[in-house]
C-alpha cells in the first residue's frame, strides 16, 4: 500500500487548539484588535458576500470599517463540522457559519433592505501552524440557498 499522499495522523492537541482559535474568533468577531491578531499576515479572506481581501491590514481595515456601519449588527456564529491535516503545519477546517443580523429586528430596516443575503454559508479555513498557534491563512465563506 502507497502512503506517500497519506493524510497526518490527527493530533488530539492541535484539534483541541484549532477549536479553541474557532471559538476566539467568534468571540473577537467584533475587536478589531483581536479578530485580526488571529489571522496570517498574508491571509485571504473571502465574505459571505464575495469581497476578497488579501493581507492583514486590508483585513482590519475592512473590519474597522464595518463596525462603523450599520454591518456592526451582525453577529456570526461558527460550528465546526471537520479539521483535516494535510501536513502537520497545515490543516483545513470545514465550518458552518450562521448568520445573525439584528438589524432586521426593526421592520422599517428589513423593508428598506433589497439584498438580503442567505444566513447560512459553508466556511472553509485553511490554518497555519505559528509555533504552538494556528492562525488563519484563508476564510472562504460560501453562501447556502
Amino acid at each position: 500500500m502507497d502512503t506517500t499522499n497519506s493524510t497526518p495522523p490527527a493530533n488530539d492537541a492541535d484539534e483541541q487548539r484549532i477549536h479553541e482559535l474557532v471559538a476566539r474568533s467568534q468571540e473577537a468577531q467584533i475587536d478589531p484588535d483581536v479578530l485580526p491578531a488571529l489571522h496570517a499576515a498574508n491571509l485571504v479572506i473571502v465574505n459571505l458576500a464575495g469581497r476578497r481581501l488579501f493581507g492583514r491590514d486590508a483585513f482590519a481595515s475592512a473590519m474597522a470599517e464595518a463596525l462603523s456601519s450599520p454591518l456592526k449588527d451582525i453577529r456570526t456564529s461558527l460550528e465546526v463540522d471537520d479539521i483535516r491535516f494535510t501536513t502537520p503545519d497545515v490543516a483545513i477546517v470545514s465550518l458552518t457559519k450562521t448568520v445573525y443580523d439584528e438589524r432586521f429586528a426593526d421592520e422599517r430596516f428589513e423593508a428598506e433592505s433589497s439584498s438580503e443575503l442567505p444566513s447560512v454559508g459553508v466556511m472553509t479555513y485553511v490554518l497555519t501552524r505559528q509555533g504552538d498557534d494556528w492562525l488563519i491563512a484563508l476564510a472562504q465563506t460560501t453562501p447556502v440557498q
